[in-house]
């Protein structure tokens, strides 16, 4: 009888121990954990911030500044680098979109933006209202004019 009992004791000591052992390692790890807790929180905080600046960056376009013309029309053309120039000075502020309107994708623009000739520079306002129109070649000077209606700096 001394020898299944032994067995027994054994077995049930190295169960003990067994369950023991992973109990510790258990709390060793959430210990561990617990000082883990306030980087991961750091991060978290971190991309909340990065985002409320994006956020932030959205919301300080003032004026959407829609092109509608054609890579082929010469005063269209003419009014690429002054649409380079404003969105490389002004981008933080003013969205810059052209629409090539004597192609399939540019077609629906036409009609939405009801153009009449091209180019036409329509202005919208940060809440998508158009506020200003113009037809034709646009001056750099007399576009900036109009930019700062809407508070662009």
């Amino acid at each position: 009888m001394t020898r299944p009992n032994i067995k027994f004791c054994i077995a049930l000591s190295l169960i003990t121990l067994f369950i023991y052992g992973c109990g510790n390692n258990n709390n060793k790890t959430e210990t561990t954990n617990k000082p883990a807790e306030n980087p991961v929180k750091e991060i978290v905080k971190t991309d909340s911030e990065e985002l409320k600046k994006e956020k932030k960056k959205t919301q300080e376009i003032k004026v959407t500044f829609v092109e509608l013309g054609s890579v082929g029309c010469i005063p269209c053309k003419m009014m690429q680098p002054i649409m380079k120039e404003i969105e490389e000075e002004y981008g933080d502020q003013v969205k810059v979109i052209f629409y090539d309107v004597w192609t399939e994708e540019g077609k629906p623009y036409a009609q939405k933006y009801r153009i009449r000739l091209i180019p036409t520079q329509v202005f919208l306002d940060k809440d998508g209202n158009e506020y200003y129109r113009h037809e034709g070649y646009f001056p750099k000077d007399e576009l900036v004019k109009v930019l700062r209606m809407k508070g662009v700096e």
